[in-house]
């Protein structure tokens, strides 16, 4: 399966918001998906807005985002912000770094596509990235020290999903 990356575009609203939503339903068939959600589903109403600011700042320079495109649709995206409170705080030299994968599409590299495109990217911007992860999340964890990242702190049940508790890893990258 191959994928292109590249840049984010205003048409991958839907595409995007539908691999977000699409994570509830993952949710619900297996209870421990990777990834950090909110108690319910967010409105469609919301995440257009999430994506409108996400696309703004992306204009703006003050967020990097690309996107894993196939067959014309964006099946995951690579997005880093910087920490802190923006370009002109004291740790803006600090990005933090989110990825996303349709379900349907991990284990076939896209991640490992996006990340190195973002990496490279990210170099002369960011001095450090860094990422929490889900402890049991193996396969993740395993990409992250293949492209550098190191562990740095570990939350215990940092994740409460109804009455289960999930650990989450602490991981930065010096570029």
């Amino acid at each position: 399966m191959d994928a292109t990356i590249r840049e984010l575009r205003w048409g991958d609203l839907d595409d995007l918001i539908d691999i977000y939503l699409h994570l509830y339903e993952e949710r619900g068939a297996t209870g421990s998906i990777g990834i950090t959600l909110y108690h319910e589903p967010p409105t469609r109403a919301s995440e257009i807005a999430w994506f409108a600011d996400l696309f703004r700042r992306n204009l703006e320079g003050t967020a990097l985002t690309r996107v894993a495109d196939v067959d014309g649709h964006a099946v995951g995206s690579c997005t880093v912000s910087p920490s802190g409170s923006g370009p002109n705080s004291e740790q803006s030299h600090v990005g933090v770094l989110g990825i996303l994968i349709h379900q349907a599409h991990r284990g076939h590299g896209i991640g490992r596509a996006l990340m190195t495109d973002v990496l490279e990217r990210c170099r002369g911007t960011y001095e450090l990235l860094r990422l929490s992860v889900f402890s049991e999340n193996a396969g993740a964890i395993r990409l992250y020290e293949q492209l550098g990242f190191q562990r740095c702190g570990h939350i215990p049940r940092a994740i409460r999903r109804g009455s289960t508790y999930f650990d989450a890893d602490e991981m930065v990258l010096t570029l």
